[in-house]
């Protein structure tokens, strides 16, 4: 018998018989090495046989694992490995379909070593580099077996974390082995990426939770290159660095839809952590694509609860700050626009309670704490956003926001949910202080370039409502638009400074940019400082911003002319606050004269005139021992000390126009401008903000209007104007307004109800008139030239001008030389 075993045994494939001598008698051995080498010979020499080869090994090793003999499998996968390393060859993918069909067999198994060996074996064929392509693998069970091996939920922790790992390894080895072969089924189909981008986040998400449960530092070092973690961390990175224009979308998507599931925005710290290993691992020209999906998932959640969307926009924050160095993308204005949107929805659900009628409203109990956390997230990813672009974009945003805060009298029908006058001003608030964070730092050479007009005129108005906050924060946007040189925390407190140079301002010289500014909004500039300082409403913060601002304008965008109107203005303010026709109360006045105080001595130092600073110190000596509430010490302090009332403030305690004008005329200055009393120009702002104030009594207009008889021609000599004539004239004006409109109403109905004869008549006579009235005007301009010769008289008995050629007239003996 033992001969005839041996006849059959030398009758088999050569192949078979070096299969089987690499197995030992006894699978501790392990595989013999000599008779491996003969079988990676025998491959190598003949290829064709090589998935011959591989069909026999995987026939062993399936026996092997039904007949539970692991040692025996485990020789047989390390034989397939070594076979795999050494063979490169066309015939390579017959053997690979036998070997995957090995490492199937394995993770099908249950026993957790098998799934762990199956899985090495696969990161090890998945790190090789194949010559040809194979057209019918495919990976959908591999990718499945590793997702749920990266979720296993293994009684042991030892083991479930090396299973979890395995499956790591494994989704890894499956990216690395299709990613970049177009003839494989794209890994990027959603059907892949809903299983790979979930395991990877779920193990993340385990090791955030088992790390604050940290060991000591010596297991920790120990167990470093084990952690799960940094292991789940490094194959997120690489597929995503992987991933080209065309798959950002499919690779986020499962990210927001995992954070969705496992409400994990509202812990925002998961959800942060996820997008920085997001934004750091794409490519940079990319960056704007996650932001415009997590934009568009924003609008997805906007009925959704406050601390879900403040997760959401703190993610767009954290997003923001790290695409700084590529771009926000083509869209910049729809990033703004979805923002403000969300502003504008978050004001209404506070204002109204509710989420505009859905139906779970019953369920969901809006909070108004929660939705202001929102509403200053939203504004701080307004400010993050806006430090990414570069000056012009900046502009182009702060135009657009400007253009959506609504102003009263101008939007009559508001984009709101019904929230009222409160949602109106609400907003406002908000919009203004997303313009206060897009204006943080901003800095350019060209003002009027960077502030047109059309941002400029509406931001102004907006200093002239009643509302102190909103007053606050227009100032804080102008201090944070004018502040070019970083000055603008030096003049943080008003206090009376001995010596300028202790503050260090950086002071560069006014360019012709700066000149064309000023002379263009100068005016209206000086105009919205005089009308704060006039509010009642105005507090600490206002008198202390308004001196920042007057500060910033010396330093920054002053020239000689600026100078003299920003005195004149400061010597206005003073008058203001002597006057007690305002009705300003005790504190308002005194802060008045305190600001006007510390800016004439900010200014006097800054022009370097001694005789002007002697005049300002002067002053400044007798409020310190006379009158020390006219002082900002002792005004701008928690408790005020001030008189009952100001009655008698005159004498050395107030600066002199006449005394000004004379030291700084010595030096150059424009005396007959500095002479003059800086009026406020009033404009339709004041109308606009609803407000009775003087402009809307005074209107200087010229009516070219004959009112006197068409006979009379003599001319009444021109009127002295003096100030009486203006007080007079600003006393009767109230009258004669009511006049004028009474007639426009007259007038107003005569068209609407008298008859069309009627009209027609008096528009004829007017017509009339005006001929008669223009046949004058050409008679006495389009005379002929007196006719030397005399006149001649016509048959009607007139005397008729005849018009006699040049050279037959007689002219004088001196008209001719």
């Amino acid at each position: 018998m033992t001969g005839v075993c041996g006849c059959c045994g030398a009758l088999r494939p050569r192949y078979k018989r070096l299969v089987d001598n690499i197995f030992p008698e006894d699978p501790e051995d392990g595989l013999v090495k000599a008779n491996m080498e003969k079988l990676t010979f025998y491959a190598l020499s003949a290829p064709e046989k090589l998935d011959r080869i591989g069909a026999y090994l995987s026939e062993r090793l399936s026996r092997d694992v039904a007949r539970h003999r692991y040692g025996y499998v485990c020789i047989a996968m390390e034989a397939l490995d070594q076979l795999l390393m050494a063979c490169h060859c066309q015939s390579i993918n017959l053997f690979v379909e036998s070997f995957l069909k090995m490492v199937r067999k394995l993770l099908e198994s249950d026993k957790p070593s098998l799934q762990i060996l199956g899985t090495n074996s696969f990161v090890k064929f998945a790190n090789i580099e194949e010559d040809t392509p194979s057209y019918h693998r495919s990976y959908d069970f591999f990718v499945s077996r590793f997702s749920e091996m990266c979720h296993s939920s293994y009684e042991d922790p030892d083991i479930r974390t090396k299973i979890r790992m395995a499956g790591i390894k494994g989704l890894q080895g499956v990216v690395r082995k299709t990613v970049n072969d177009e003839l494989q089924a794209n890994i990027w189909d959603p059907q892949h990426m809903d299983k790979i981008v979930p395991s990877l986040l779920f193990n993340l998400q385990s090791g955030e939770r088992t790390e604050s449960r940290s060991p000591s530092p010596l297991q920790a070092s120990e167990k470093e290159k084990e952690s799960p973690v940094e292991l789940t961390e490094r194959c997120f990175r690489e597929l995503l660095g992987r991933a080209a224009y065309g798959n950002i979308k499919n690779a986020v998507t499962p990210v927001l839809m995992h954070l969705d599931n496992h409400s994990l925005w509202e812990g925002k710290t998961f959800a942060v952590r996820c997008f920085k290993i997001i934004m750091y691992s794409i490519q940079s020209q990319h960056s704007h694509l996650v932001i415009q999906q997590l934009l568009g998932h924003l609008d997805a959640n906007s009925k959704n609860s406050a601390t879900v969307r403040a997760g959401i926009v703190e993610v767009l924050l954290e997003a923001a700050a790290i695409a700084a160095s590529g771009s926000v993308g083509p869209t910049v204005l729809e990033v703004f626009n979805t923002l403000l949107r969300q502003l504008r929805l978050s004001v209404d659900y506070e204002l109204t309670g509710s989420y505009d009628g859905s139906t779970n409203i019953g369920t969901k109990i809006i909070k108004a704490h929660e939705e202001r956390q929102l509403q200053e997230a939203v504004i701080r990813t307004i400010g993050s956003f806006a430090n990414t672009l570069p000056t012009y974009q900046r502009s182009e945003v702060m135009l657009f926001i400007m253009g959506k805060i609504p102003v009263p009298g101008v939007h009559l029908a508001l984009p709101s949910t019904g929230s009222g006058p409160e949602g109106t001003r609400m907003i406002q608030i908000m919009l203004l202080k997303s313009l206060v964070q897009v204006t943080a730092g901003f800095q350019t050479t060209n003002m009027l370039t960077a502030l047109p007009s059309s941002f400029l005129e509406p931001l102004l108005s907006f200093s002239l409502t009643e509302d102190p906050e909103v007053r606050l924060l227009v100032l804080q946007i102008l201090l944070s638009l004018i502040d070019r040189h970083d000055n603008r925390p030096k003049f943080s407190d008003i206090s009376i400074i001995s010596d300028i140079s202790v503050l260090k301002l950086k002071v560069d010289k006014c360019s012709r940019q700066d000149n064309l500014f000023m002379k263009k909004h100068g005016q209206q500039l000086y105009r919205h400082i005089y009308l704060g300082c006039k509010e009642q409403s105005s507090g600490r913060q206002h008198y202390e911003t308004l001196f920042a601002l007057l500060g910033l304008l010396s330093v920054e965008l002053a020239n000689e002319e600026v100078v003299v109107d920003l005195i004149r203005l400061a010597l206005a303010l003073q008058d203001l606050a002597l006057s007690t026709d305002e009705g300003l109360p005790v504190f308002n006045r005194c802060a008045v004269h305190a600001l006007a105080a510390a800016y004439l001595n900010l200014i006097c130092q800054l022009t370097t005139v001694p005789a002007f600073c002697q005049h300002i110190h002067e002053v400044i000596e007798v409020r310190q021992k006379e009158s020390p509430y006219l002082l900002p010490e002792d005004v701008f302090i928690e408790n005020p000390k001030l008189p009952s009332s100001l009655e008698k403030v005159e004498g050395d305690v107030l600066f002199l126009q006449s005394k000004i004008t004379e030291v700084l005329g010595g030096s150059g200055y424009n005396t007959d401008r500095l002479a003059t009393p800086y009026v406020p120009q009033y404009t339709d702002e004041d109308r606009l903000s609803k407000r009775k104030s003087i402009g809307e009594t005074i209107s200087l207009q010229v009516e070219v209007e004959s009112r006197n008889s068409p006979e009379k021609e003599e001319r009444t000599p021109a009127e002295e104007i003096t100030f009486e004539t203006l007080k007079n004239a600003i006393v009767d004006s109230v009258g004669m307004e009511e006049q004028e409109r009474e007639r426009r109403r007259q007038v107003v109905e005569k068209f609407q109800k008298a008859p069309f004869e009627e009209i027609a008549a008096h528009c004829g006579a007017r017509a009339t008139l005006l001929q008669s009235k223009l046949n004058q005007i050409f008679e006495i301009t389009i005379r002929p030239p007196p006719s030397p010769s005399g006149t001649i008289s016509s048959g009607y008995g007139q005397n008729q001008s005849r018009s006699v050629p040049i050279y037959e007239m007689k002219f004088p003996d001196l008209c001719v030389y």
